[in-house]
C-alpha cells in the first residue's frame, strides 16, 4: 500500500481559539468529524454509526495543530493533521488539512474533507 500525501486549505472566519476547540478536543470533533469521539489519553476512538476507528494523537500544539495516526497505519509515515494557519499580513485564519490516500482514492478523500469542513464552517458560523 503506497499512499500519496496531500494538503487542503480552507478559509475560516473565526478566532484561532474557537477553531482549536473544534479540532483539538474530542467534544469539538464529535460535532463535525464523527458521530462521537471518545478520548482516552492520547488514544481517540472515532465513531460513525456502528463503525469505530482508533487513532493516536502523535503531536499537537495548543491553538496551532493536532496530528493523529490511525491504528492501522501504526509503524508507517502516514498521519492526518489539522493545522491552523494565520496570515502574517492580513491575520486571516485558515484550516490546513494534511492527509494521505491511495492514488485511486485521492479525489474521494479530498471531497470527503471538503464536506466535513463545510459542516464545521456551518457549526462555527464561518
Amino acid at each position: 500500500m503506497n499512499k500519496v500525501r496531500y494538503q487542503l486549505e480552507f478559509d475560516m472566519k473565526c478566532s484561532i481559539t474557537l477553531l482549536f476547540e473544534y479540532i483539538g478536543t474530542s467534544s469539538g470533533m464529535s460535532e463535525w468529524l464523527a458521530d462521537d469521539v471518545v478520548e482516552r489519553g492520547d488514544e481517540f476512538t472515532f465513531v460513525w454509526g456502528d463503525q469505530e476507528e482508533t487513532a493516536n494523537l502523535i503531536k499537537y500544539k495548543e491553538e496551532s495543530f493536532v496530528r493523529f495516526r490511525w491504528e492501522e497505519d501504526e509503524g508507517t509515515k502516514y498521519f492526518w493533521e489539522l493545522a491552523i494557519n494565520v496570515d502574517d499580513v492580513t491575520n486571516d485564519v485558515a484550516l490546513v488539512v494534511t492527509d494521505f490516500a491511495e492514488e485511486e482514492d485521492l479525489e474521494h478523500s479530498k471531497l470527503y474533507w471538503a464536506n466535513l469542513i463545510d459542516d464545521l464552517k456551518k457549526i462555527i458560523g464561518s
